[in-house]
């Protein structure tokens, strides 16, 4: 482990929270400082010390770095530019932030998966003053995503072709468009890589997402597809994080069509949703393994201990403000659920509140009660 006494992290969520609770129980000795806009932010009870101010802003970025020996994220809308005139100046910086400078807009993204050989869905970027050129995708609807800004379901739609021609667009200015393939799977796999250059993945993921939100609703592991597949499916991930020769934590989603194609959507270069379960399913958590990193140690075992799902909770349609998770005390009394919620002060429409973690002896059985915890989870009001 490199001598390093503290770290400085961008963004003061959910994920810097459990960053923290990880590092706190691992290295308790660093000092962690956590940039933040909201001072009521998920992380900054568990903090050293707290900067207040906008993740854009180069001299709150600078404040932060001033007083950390290394730098990461948790957010991917933060001032990029300043973090490249701070890696020029010497300053450590995990991931690179020339990966979050490719990350930041989903059409560099898109074509740096095509210059770097990675399987990604057929796509056009599109200005406004451009004509649509619907013909060149199969089907009647399409996916379009804005090419930046986009988070927690925001920023992508499936739409109709039609709607598109009439003039429908919900986006303004440069988008994404893309093939949509009915009936896909949607697969993540974590890749880990230390500051020395080993890697490591989680085993696969299997997410599935709500319809309308864009959230991932519920997913667990080991992932039931094909073992071939799920071995294509890492190698892609694994090649693909390769490509950026950067230390970090990078979760790959992908694609996996029904002729057998595997497509990557989207990259994340932080901790990811669909690594939550990894707290109590894995040997090594998303958030103790990014913390390992980001101190110089060796990668911890990535093995999973036991068959694990993850349920997001989110806000109701129904309800707004003050709330609770309802029937507490039937929570706290279970053995195999592990219930996370990030403190936040209120709720509004498809806002993230928190996870559970379930628990099992085999996959049947993960299944089955995941799916008798999920029509139990309930936000009311307070």
């Amino acid at each position: 482990m490199n001598k390093l006494k503290s770290c400085g992290i961008i963004g003061g969520g959910q994920l810097g929270m459990m960053l923290l609770e990880a590092a706190k129980a691992e290295t308790p000795t660093v000092h962690y400082t956590v940039l933040e806009s909201q001072e009521d932010c998920p992380a900054r009870p568990l903090a050293d010390a707290f900067i207040k101010g906008s993740l854009k802003d180069s001299k709150s970025l600078r404040a932060l770095a001033a007083v950390s020996d290394v730098l990461t994220w948790e957010i991917e809308h933060i001032g990029v530019d300043t973090l490249l005139e701070l890696e020029a100046e010497g300053k450590t910086i995990i991931p690179k932030p020339g990966v979050l400078k490719i990350i930041q807009d989903k059409g560099i993204q898109k074509n740096y998966f095509v210059e770097h050989g990675i399987p990604t869905a057929p796509f056009m970027l599109k200005e406004p003053t451009d004509t649509w050129e619907l013909d060149r995708f199969p089907g009647e609807k399409v996916v379009l995503k804005s090419r930046t800004g986009g988070y927690d379901g925001k920023g992508v739609v499936i739409i109709k072709k039609d709607d598109l021609l009439n003039g429908n667009s919900p986006f303004e200015g440069s988008v994404l468009l893309e093939e949509f393939a009915e009936n896909v799977k949607e697969l993540a796999v974590i890749v880990a890589v230390d500051i020395y250059g080993n890697r490591g993945s989680f085993p696969a993921i299997d997410m599935y997402f709500n319809p309308q939100s864009n959230l991932v609703e519920f997913l667990y592991s080991p992932s039931l597809v094909d073992g071939k597949i799920l071995k294509k499916a890492r190698e892609i991930a694994e090649n693909v994080v390769a490509s950026f020769d950067s230390a970090g934590l990078f979760a790959v989603e992908m694609f996996l069509t029904e002729g057998g194609d595997i497509w990557v959507n989207e990259i994340a270069p932080r901790p990811h949703n669909s690594g939550h379960h990894s707290i109590e399913g894995f040997a090594t958590s998303q958030f103790a393994q990014l913390n390992r990193i980001l101190l110089g140690m060796e990668l911890g075992p990535m093995e999973l201990k036991y068959p694990s799902a993850m349920i997001n909770i989110v806000g109701p349609e129904t309800v707004s403000g003050s709330y609770k998770l309802d029937d507490g005390a039937y929570w706290s009394g279970q053995t195999d659920v592990f219930v996370h919620m990030y403190g936040k002060s209120e709720t509004r429409p498809n806002r993230k509140l928190g996870h559970v973690t379930v628990t099992a002896d085999n996959i049947e059985g993960l299944l089955d009660r995941a799916k008798e915890v999920q029509q139990k989870l309930r936000i009311i009001p307070s």
